[in-house]
């Protein structure tokens, strides 16, 4: 076969086999489509494919292949992130900022500290540590794994619940946008590289200035043309912030960052994303399953996955739940909004990625976050559906 004919086979396993699994096997409820698409990603990559069937594996994800969906999957993953930064919605957050600062701070603070307790435990084991690390670096990384909230899988989760347009699931979005913001703010403190700090101030300075001129021009403009000019401007900070020393990702965020969702047609918005995740995540999920590894035993990486994953969920319902104290809510509220916002998937997946590309944490430590995305996502519609209706009766 020619390098064409392998890449559409590896594209007809891409969206084929996901799709039948999800439809077939209804798994809806607790496992949406993109959590399958994740799923077939690792099940597709080295440790399991790779494994049983090397030579298929290898025929069809040749490395031609593999760098042709590697490129679709950068450009996917930063679309993605940027429609997941133009969603925060800051003016709402200071609006209703003691609440919002504090749900916030406590729903972030102290998963990040129980996440980075359990990095402390696999610092000093062989196999977790990337090489380029130092320790802060490999346990502030997996805390922030295991603090973030991932925004575009939560509107999902919520819409399907029929959440979203309520009061309480605004709120929500409120404190997950504050804590997207802070994550990816923690994330471009562990990528400094002191040896390009120079670039790296070079950046932020020109990314300020060229923000605030990016702003003026895009009020100034049709609708019709700010689509245009956004995926302009998405492309110039990815490139600037990767040339910085960076990464891309955080220049998409960036980008995001600067639009304002108010610029563009809602319903539009929303259609992009869907879009996105229809036609360019799936690669993405593909690429990032070809990166898993089990170079310390499958036992072990499953083990940390575990650990991982209750400092995750522990630290997101304590948090919460001190924050319901402080603040007053009703006793049925605080479990809804902890168990949503510890909803990983696709964001975690993106900053282990960046992780992993930095050389900060392992192949298995990649691995074992991925399991711990999948399993928290997997238990957020079972965990609230159920105490939604409770609160919904009369």
């Amino acid at each position: 076969m020619s390098a064409n004919e392998v890449f559409l086979v590896a594209m007809l396993i891409i969206f084929s086999l996901p799709w039948l699994v999800w439809r077939l096997c209804r798994t809806d409820y607790f496992a949406p489509l993109v959590v399958v698409q994740i799923v077939m990603g690792i099940l597709l990559g080295p440790g399991v494919l790779g494994r049983w069937f090397p030579d298929y594996h290898a025929w069809v994800f040749a490395p031609p292949v593999v760098q042709a969906l590697n490129g679709l999957a950068l450009w996917a993953v930063m679309l993605f992130v940027m429609i997941a930064g133009t969603e925060l919605d800051l003016g709402q957050a200071w609006r209703h900022r003691r609440e919002s600062g504090i749900t916030a701070g406590l729903a972030l603070g102290v998963p990040l500290l129980l996440g980075c307790a359990a990095a402390g435990v696999l610092l000093h084991l062989p196999g977790w540590v990337g090489e380029a690390a130092q320790g802060w670096q490999f346990v502030l990384g997996i805390g922030m794994a295991c603090a973030v909230t991932a925004l575009p899988i939560l509107i999902l989760l919520m819409e399907k619940l029929q959440l979203l347009r309520q009061p309480l699931g605004q709120r929500i979005l409120r404190y997950a946008s504050l804590d997207d913001i802070a994550v990816w703010g923690l994330l471009a403190l562990i990528l400094m590289d002191w040896n390009r700090v120079g670039r790296q101030a070079l950046f932020l300075a020109g990314f300020a200035l060229a923000a605030w001129g990016f702003r003026r021009l895009m009020v100034r403009l049709p609708e019709a043309d700010r689509w245009h000019v956004a995926l302009i401007w998405l492309a110039l900070c990815g490139f600037t912030a990767d040339w910085a020393g960076l990464h891309y990702m955080v220049g998409a965020f960036l980008a995001g960052a600067v639009l304002e969702a108010a610029w563009f047609d809602q319903a539009r918005l929303d259609q992009l994303r869907h879009h996105v995740l229809l036609v360019l995540m799936p690669v993405f999920f593909l690429s990032t399953g070809l990166r898993t590894g089990w170079s310390v035993g499958g036992g072990e990486v499953f083990a940390a996955a575990a650990l991982l994953l209750g400092a995750t969920v522990a630290g997101k319902l304590l948090g919460v739940h001190l924050a319901g104290r402080v603040l007053g809510w009703p006793a049925c509220e605080a479990p809804i909004i902890g168990w949503l916002l510890q909803t990983k998937a696709l964001i975690m997946i993106i900053f282990a990625n960046i992780l992993l590309d930095r050389q900060i944490i392992t192949s298995a430590s990649f691995t074992a976050l991925l399991l711990m995305a999948v399993a928290s996502t997997m238990l957020t519609t079972p965990m609230v559906a159920p105490r939604l209706a409770n609160r919904r009766a009369p």
